[in-house]
């Protein structure tokens, strides 16, 4: 009932978006769903879904483990198919930096992201402000998803990185 009230008021872009509202990663440490979160930013939901489309994170990697496990093109010789227009941190419904978020990563410029995003490990409240914030545009969907996330950033620390064989969105 609440996705038929979406549908009915839903922009085009958000019904674009309402088919393919998650996003499942394979990597070698197992299978990441996350929920995309087109209320709080649906352009950049819309830049991953068609950079997932393109098949631009299959083959590439995790390769940063702190606070986060970042990944992206970082690295691979590709080059990402633009930045994103604008950082729609402050623009839609917003959505913290906390355990499970997903959020593009952009450099001290805050219109400037791109394939780059990072999965939160903890609670990262001051990614919310710092270089105008880091856009929440997805979170981790269920408990094994969060024990593949918890198991990539040991690997990554231990190893430099995890391959990602497969992003698919459905």
């Amino acid at each position: 009932q609440a996705s038929n009230r979406f549908q009915r008021r839903a922009s085009p872009r958000m019904r674009r978006l309402a088919a393919a509202m998650s996003l499942t990663m394979k990597t070698t440490c197992g299978d990441i769903n996350l929920r995309l979160r087109p209320d709080s930013a649906p352009v950049t939901c819309e830049y991953i879904v068609k950079a997932v489309k393109d098949g631009l994170y299959n083959g590439k990697n995790f390769y940063r483990s702190d606070f986060v496990i970042q990944c992206g093109l970082h690295g691979s010789g590709v080059s990402p198919p633009g930045n994103l227009p604008v950082n729609e941190t402050k623009n839609g419904v917003f959505v913290s930096n906390t355990r499970g978020t997903c959020a593009i990563a952009h450099w001290d410029v805050p219109d400037c992201g791109n394939t780059e995003f990072f999965i939160n490990l903890q609670e990262n409240a001051h990614l919310d402000t710092a270089y105008g914030g880091y856009c929440v545009f997805a979170e981790v969907a269920d408990d094994a998803s969060f024990a593949t996330v918890d198991r990539i950033a040991q690997e990554v620390k231990a190893k430099g990185g995890v391959a990602i064989s497969q992003v698919v969105a459905s």
